[in-house]
């Protein structure tokens, strides 16, 4: 780092600032990149400390051209303080932005996961002839072929333009549907993949990625904000069959995908085959010893589904606003991604080998 907000590489897990000199607050985020502009945006998690009832306080963007200083955009989305029923208030629990460009529209479309009580986890839907904005909510409160979808992603084919949503069914399985047209709903046409009984095991935060004509998804288990292996997954084509073929972050010697949650990844649009696995450290106090939770979750869900009664899981309360960044480039070996750890690393110099 040469000064306060002036970077020439990435440092992952370290404190990241933008451009005044402020944490960097784009969790669960994407990039996108437009005329040679990178734009980072997601969950603003500033207001997001213990007992003050804020999820995420909307959404917020940053801009680089080099993907190591970002200047603060502002909130692309802001929280409706005015009605406590709109999914935008800051009481609601607003989660996982995604925006992609409608080639056919060329609307900008976000859905957002707004968590409700238990497993009823909605989607809101909002588009703009910018991405900066304004944003306007076109679909609210609705489940997508009638289920609970919890963690997701959208796709765009680069050829044909068609949409694709990957999503958790809450506690159950991962579906791959069809966007309409519009990119503001589904078909109805959808796949289903990673069948599982119960949380810890059912896969969320689906990060799809394309290369050499292979999909890939890196999924997470279902630990709240403790971290846990992730796990990827390779087809031929988008709905699958999906075959998994392991961890990719076969350095992570608690097998907590380094103590993040991959969130997206990023084809970087110059640098020849570099991907970039965008990941949060949501509970950066916690020791690599720590964060290896999955016990507890597992004998919780496991007496659950045993018809067994069992108390609240004992969680800590999450300090979001200090949370981190854990961003690495995926190296291939043949067909598999592996993440490797590294303290510092340059776009440069990276080589995907």
């Amino acid at each position: 780092m040469k000064e306060q907000g002036m970077y020439d590489s990435i440092r992952p897990g370290q404190i990241w600032l933008d451009t005044n000199g402020n944490r960097i607050h784009a969790h669960a985020g994407s990039l996108l990149h437009e005329d040679g502009t990178y734009y980072w945006y997601g969950e603003n998690k500033e207001h997001s400390k213990p007992g003050d009832n804020v999820w995420t306080w909307g959404i917020r963007c940053y801009s680089s051209t080099d993907l190591y200083n970002w200047t603060d955009l502002g909130l692309i989305i802001p929280p409706d303080l005015d009605d406590p029923e709109s999914p935008l208030h800051p009481s609601q629990l607003i989660d996982r932005p995604h925006i992609v460009r409608n080639p056919r529209t060329g609307k900008y479309v976000c859905w957002l996961k707004i968590m409700g009580e238990g497993d009823q986890q909605l989607c809101t839907v909002l588009t703009a002839d910018s991405l900066l904005g304004p944003y306007e909510i076109v679909r609210t409160g609705f489940s997508p072929l009638g289920m609970f979808a919890g963690d997701f992603d959208l796709v765009v084919d680069p050829v044909d333009g068609k949409g694709y949503y990957y999503f958790e069914r809450v506690h159950s399985e991962m579906i791959c549907a069809d966007l309409s047209d519009d990119f503001t709903d589904v078909t109805g046409y959808y796949s289903t993949h990673f069948p599982q009984p119960h949380p810890p095991l059912v896969r969320e935060a689906p990060a799809y990625f394309r290369r050499n004509g292979k999909h890939y998804l890196i999924t997470s288990g279902t630990t709240w904000y403790y971290p846990n292996p992730s796990e990827v997954a390779v087809a031929d084509t988008y709905h699958g069959p999906y075959t998994v073929i392991g961890d990719p972050h076969p350095q992570a010697a608690t097998r907590t995908s380094y103590r993040s949650q991959i969130s997206s990844v990023f084809k970087h649009p110059t640098q020849e085959d570099l991907y970039i696995a965008l990941a949060d450290r949501w509970l950066p106090q916690l020791s690599e010893e720590e964060s290896d939770q999955d016990r507890p979750f597992h004998e919780h869900y496991s007496a659950k589904e045993a018809g067994k009664a069992v108390a609240p899981l004992p969680l800590p309360e999450a300090d979001t606003s200090i949370a981190d960044y854990v961003w690495l480039p995926i190296r291939f070996d043949g067909e598999t991604p592996v993440i490797e750890w590294q303290d510092e690393w340059r776009i440069e110099d990276v080589d995907p080998r």
